[in-house]
């Protein structure tokens, strides 16, 4: 059984920094495509980033709203994704997902949240002075 299990979501001040967990089990992923999606309050659920791997290389592509400050990275020995955000702001606050995408081509992930069939429980991020 395919289990994701977010972590590390917090209360943070504008500007600052957080480092979201998720826990894959369950799943062989040499090749795979794992992705971090958001739900603002009163919005639709939107992708952030999403990281395809061979388990040798990984390939990124995020969301526009947040190139230059999230970071998406995995640890394949740990089973482990994380999502390394910085300068964030009021606007990144939301209910954060990691999701697995088990029929992606690595090398061209894609944020298309229909592809992404095992979700992890969320995890909440707030950021506010």
């Amino acid at each position: 059984e395919v289990q994701l299990v977010e972590s590390g979501g917090g209360l943070v001040q504008p500007g600052g920094s957080l480092r979201l967990s998720c826990g894959v089990s369950g799943y062989a992923y040499d090749t795979a495509c794992l992705g971090w999606f958001r739900q603002c309050p009163g919005k639709e659920r939107e992708g952030v980033a999403v990281i395809g791997t061979s388990g040798i290389l990984g390939y990124a592509k995020y969301a526009d709203s947040v190139k230059g400050r999230f970071t998406i990275s995995q640890d394949n020995a740990k089973n482990t994704l994380y999502l390394q955000m910085s300068g964030l702001q009021p606007e990144d606050t939301a209910v954060y997902y990691c999701a697995l995408d088990p029929s992606c081509r690595y090398y061209a992930p894609k944020l298309r949240e229909a592809d992404f069939t095992y979700w992890g429980q969320g995890t909440q991020v707030t950021v506010s002075s």
